[in-house]
């Protein structure tokens, strides 16, 4: 079986790794990759966002199933294109990828179907003066948020009026985000811890994969500014039996009927980011249309089926047929991230210490490429580094004895990841 992976990241490693340990061998190829999907898939030079060259690839290969990692080429519809050529697909459509596409769509789809969020206002570049008077006159922290895709650097969290109306006129009137920012988003600030929930779906039937948290500051604490993510584990504590069937019911399910009733089924991975209060009540920050990073990289390993069965069977919409199972055990994610990054990144340092990792540990590569036959540094989060074990501590012991034998000059790490998670462990 040919299997086509689109995207280059941490998140697609995860994907390959997965999919290659399925009983049935396939035949992996990943465009573009990376130098860690290359032991694992044939990396193909063509871009995630060459709708045209993908598609020509795919026919030309006889590519029998395709996995869209990142959500730009989602958006821009590349399931349309696929499955109008005939092909097995695993994503949803342009349509229904505008849950993340638009954060302006999915605020009104919630609102209509009724399923837990934040309050909000919407409002344009010709709205700034209404848009600042609206925010002075709420309470915060308010939370900003770029309608389009702003590659997970959108969300602007302001503590009071003044970083507030520098928020909005940089967005709205200063073209920070370009398109993605034309319209923004104003919410209330929901308190509570988070989690991610993964339903992965064929439109009809859907199952959960194990819930995850991530770590989106760059700082221990929880201090500094938003990242895509510096570390993860599954399962998250925060989301207990209780709270899983809550999302089922309030969320999952209307989600994917009210997407059914407008015409639009949403087929594939459906990402539920949520903001679980005190009180166990669960509402949804965002929705994304594809696997988290560094989520996948905790959730994916931890899937006890056959990959390849399950992607098929999403791709085919008989998801009802196959049996998915969940291993009894946790994993624990730290990112290596460059210097300067999130607001830059160092490019072309060379990386120590891949070949000392211990054997139990799986080191995925985010940004890497290979230079003069060594393997360097080539984004923002270099290199996400799992752990496995019975509990949570052991995982993330283990995921820490990965990082400590990796090196390069600037490298960034939390040493907090999981703590939320000892915490309601321990009780």
């Amino acid at each position: 079986m040919n299997i086509l992976v689109i995207g280059g990241g941490g998140r697609e490693h995860a994907l390959c790794y997965a999919l290659a340990r399925s009983a049935r061998r396939p035949t992996l190829f990943c465009a573009p990759g990376n130098p860690g999907t290359a032991a694992l898939a044939e990396n193909v030079s063509i871009a995630a966002t060459d709708i045209n060259g993908l598609l020509a690839f795919a026919r030309e290969h006889a590519i029998d199933l395709t996995i869209v990692g990142p959500e730009a080429p989602l958006v821009a519809g590349l399931v349309d294109r696929f499955e109008a050529a005939g092909l097995a697909v695993v994503g949803p459509t342009a349509a229904a990828a505008q849950l993340e596409g638009s954060k302006q769509f999915a605020k009104a789809f919630m609102e209509q179907h009724g399923i837990p969020t934040a309050a909000s206002r919407t409002f344009e570049a010709a709205d700034f003066d209404e848009a600042v008077a609206y925010v002075e006159g709420g309470t915060f922290p308010v939370v900003l948020k770029a309608d389009g895709l702003a590659a997970g650097k959108g969300v602007h969290i302001c503590d009071n009026a003044d970083s507030a109306r520098a928020s909005l006129r940089e967005m709205l009137l200063d073209d920070a985000y370009g398109e993605a920012g034309a319209t923004v988003v104003v919410e209330e600030f929901m308190p509570g811890e988070e989690a991610s929930v993964f339903a992965l779906t064929d439109g009809t039937d859907y199952v959960l994969l194990a819930p995850a948290q991530d770590h989106k500051r760059i700082g221990e604490g929880d201090t500094g500014p938003n990242t895509g993510g510096m570390g993860a584990y599954a399962p998250a504590p925060v989301v207990t039996p209780g709270v899983l069937a809550a999302v089922e019911a309030q969320i999952v399910r209307p989600t994917l009927d009210g997407m059914a009733s407008e015409g639009t089924p949403y087929r594939g991975i459906l990402y539920v980011g949520l903001m679980i209060d005190a009180a166990g009540n669960p509402r949804v920050v965002e929705y994304n249309c594809r696997f988290g990073d560094p989520e996948a990289q905790v959730v994916l390993p931890l899937l006890a089926s056959d990959a390849v069965d399950l992607f098929e069977a999403i791709a085919h919409r008989r998801l009802g047929e196959v049996e998915v199972a969940v291993a009894d055990e946790a994993a624990a994610c730290v990112v290596l991230a460059s210097a300067g990054y999130p607001a830059s990144s160092t490019k072309g340092v060379p990386i120590h210490g891949l070949d000392a990792v211990p054997d139990d540990v799986v080191v995925f590569h985010a940004g890497t490429a290979e230079q003069g036959g060594d393997t360097v540094t080539a984004g923002g989060r270099v290199l996400a580094v799992t752990g496995f074990g019975p509990d949570l501590q052991a995982a993330l012991d283990r995921a820490y004895a990965g990082v400590d034998a990796i090196s390069f000059d600037g490298m960034q790490l939390r040493r907090d990841i999981g703590q939320k998670g000892l915490k309601r462990v321990a009780g």
